[in-house]
């Protein structure tokens, strides 16, 4: 038998609810031909799944384990071949099944792992068995915690910034809501292509934390002449964006198409401040292509080996060993970003943190989960096991 996290159905409106943890036991999963048994080391959050939490996510199955981000050991193969090239590797898990040649989009049914139905496992559990073809070997310059945050918002940055944006080095992008863990990724990605990076935020302290991250300039959108005093920031050798990158919705078409230059691009990868936008007769005078971008596979080859790990900006060495708490550990680069701890031994729930995107009430740990590492938009957990779950960089890894 292995622990995990599963929701327990609770009376309640989505939007309203709030479903809460629940630790089970489930039976060991079994390998069949093709795949192979990785033990989780570290899982990662994001706010898909406190949607899931409120019943604002498609698809929702109490039985399977929360969780579509994570990192492992492979501890049991089915063939002497995967033995070979995967036992005792540390590895990232694929966080999404469905969406395997076909660059434009699906071939058919797209799940996420973990939560929902069509996939029956999440990484909120002690084991998981997938095919091998779902595995990425960890990069050896991140930690546990850090490759584990990588999955599910670095390739929707990626995809959105690349494919769909098709940025290159010299051009302006926008990135709204900086803070979240697409926006976060999608910085890094843009400044290490040698873009200019301009970000908007309603935290004036999360766009100077942007640009020690290597925006140029950053604007509150919480002042209604925002587009006007980031126009006013664009370089004079090249005075309009090329690319927005946004996850809000809303006016975001109306705000920026004056700013874009003609047959710029407004790459959408969710709407969490409205999900209608406006798209008027100007912008398709101007030619400005609207276009939608989901976290999809194809590209997770590129996006882990595309950055040495020399063109990380380093604040400080990364921490590889358990540290007393309260501590903060800056660690800036292409694929990690800022994080602080938190005690949860007690259940504890940090409260609304500027800083940090989460909210109050982001999960209520029961007590084998023991510390809680967050970041703006993507947090890793990373727990002393009471009296055993996951592992804290356990020194057999």
């Amino acid at each position: 038998m292995m622990k995990a996290l599963v929701i327990e159905k609770t009376d309640g409106k989505p939007g309203q609810v709030y479903y809460p943890l629940k630790q089970v036991d489930l039976p060991k999963p079994s390998i069949q031909p093709g795949e192979v048994l990785v033990k989780i080391l570290a899982a990662a959050l994001n706010h898909r799944e406190v949607f899931i939490r409120q019943h604002l996510y498609p698809g929702i199955n109490f039985e399977t384990p929360l969780g579509a981000d994570g990192v492992g050991i492979v501890v049991e193969t089915s063939s002497p071949d995967l033995e070979r090239q995967w036992k005792g590797k540390k590895v990232i898990l694929t966080p999404g099944r469905g969406w395997e040649d076909n660059e434009d989009g699906p071939e058919g049914r797209y799940v996420i792992v973990g939560g929902t139905v069509g996939v029956s496992h999440g990484t909120l559990q002690e084991y998981v068995a997938l095919p091998a073809s779902e595995l990425e070997e960890a990069p050896e310059h991140l930690s546990i915690p850090e490759a584990a945050a990588i999955p599910l918002a670095g390739l929707t940055a990626w995809r959105a910034t690349f494919t769909k944006g098709r940025l290159r080095a010299g051009q302006n992008i926008l990135i709204t809501g900086i803070g979240g863990g697409v926006a976060l990724f999608a910085l890094q990605f843009a400044v290490a292509a040698g873009a200019t990076v301009f970000v908007t935020s309603g935290s004036e302290e999360k766009i100077a934390r942007a640009k020690e991250l290597g925006a140029a300039d950053g604007v509150s959108y919480k002042k209604e002449d925002w587009s006007k005093q980031l126009k006013g920031l664009l370089p004079k050798n090249r005075p309009y964006l090329d690319t927005v990158i946004d996850g809000a919705g809303g006016d975001i078409v109306m705000q920026t198409y004056g700013l874009l230059k003609l047959g710029g691009v407004i790459v959408s990868y969710g709407m969490t401040t409205n999900p209608k936008v406006m798209f008027p007769m100007q912008a398709v005078l101007k030619n400005i292509e609207v276009s939608s971008s989901l976290m999809t596979l194809l590209c997770r080859a590129s996006m882990t080996t595309s950055f040495h790990p020399s063109k990380r900006k380093k604040v400080g060495p990364p921490s590889t060993t358990p540290r007393p708490i309260p501590w903060v550990r800056l660690n800036q680069g292409i694929s990690t970003t800022c994080w602080k701890e938190y005690d949860v031994s007690k259940n504890y729930v940090p409260k609304q943190d500027s800083r940090f995107s989460f909210g109050s009430g982001f999960l209520e740990f029961p007590p084998f989960v023991s510390r809680f590492t967050g970041s703006y938009g993507t947090s890793s957990i990373v727990g002393r096991l009471k009296p055993h779950f996951w592992s804290w960089w356990p020194d057999d890894i």
